[in-house]
């Protein structure tokens, strides 16, 4: 079946339409991938994996191994607060498992992936849903409580975390722990992938080393990947085709 570009899933009321785009392999019955772009929740593309990763070795790499791929939006926080992002997620998903038979895709067999904000949002749908297969979290912000101590300059109101909650995790502390993976962990989860490069100055690496130990605590399955010199969105790696095939090879035994 043809790749599909453009397809709006949903519309908000009061929003503009969210559209996905579906990459597939000449296999039938693919299992399929949902990415979620990364950005702090206030930027970022459906179009874009990674920034400064190509798309020959990003979706085009995943679609090779008989995976399709729907790259999907969702509203940013300057749109709407959370949990907004979520609903648009299950939107997506929705539309998947409605539509996905007609484009050669085997919507029950479904992984969740997703790059840093993408990452948290990828892991909240997966802890709340029982039809996800696994989740692939990429430095994705697992504690806003602890995010909110990594200083990156910005006023306690204006941080990423801030902007998507509508306001620091410590004035709001019932959102900011719902949207906090590493404190909704629960031994239903799926199996989780998590990696995370050691140099990430953006997203602290102790942000997945606390969600791994918590899915590990709680009896859920859970493999950590450490990168040696890994920035943030893998900046500092000469090669990035380890830490793809790594996941894709996750993605391949959760959904076989």
């Amino acid at each position: 079946m043809p790749s599909i570009r453009e397809i709006d899933f949903a519309q908000p009321a009061g929003f503009r339409p969210l559209s996905l785009d579906l990459r597939t392999p000449e296999n039938a019955d693919a299992p399929l991938v949902v990415f979620l772009h990364g950005g702090g929740w206030l930027r970022g593309s459906r179009k874009v994996f990674t920034p400064g990763i190509s798309d020959a070795d990003s979706f085009d790499r995943i679609v090779a191994a008989g995976i399709a791929i729907a790259s999907c939006e969702y509203r940013l926080s300057g749109e709407a607060r959370f949990p907004a992002q979520l609903d648009d997620v299950d939107a997506a998903l929705a539309w998947l498992q409605t539509h996905g038979a007609e484009h050669g895709v085997d919507a029950s067999r479904i992984v969740v992936w997703g790059v840093s904000a993408g990452a948290t949002l990828a892991a909240l749908t997966a802890l709340r849903r029982s039809d996800i297969r696994g989740v692939v979290d990429w430095f994705g912000p697992a504690d806003l409580f602890t995010m909110a101590e990594h200083d990156m300059g910005d006023p306690p109101a204006e941080t990423r975390e801030a902007r998507w909650l509508g306001a620091p995790a410590i004035e709001l502390p019932d959102a900011a722990r719902l949207a906090s993976a590493a404190l909704q962990v629960h031994a239903g989860a799926p199996p989780f992938h998590i990696s995370h490069g050691t140099d990430d100055q953006h997203v602290p690496f102790a942000q997945s080393e606390a969600l791994a130990a918590a899915l590990s605590a709680a009896g859920a399955e859970v493999e950590f990947h450490p990168v040696e010199g890994g920035r943030h969105f893998w900046q500092g790696l000469a090669d990035t085709a380890p830490v793809f095939d790594r996941a894709i090879d996750f993605t391949v035994r959760v959904t076989n």
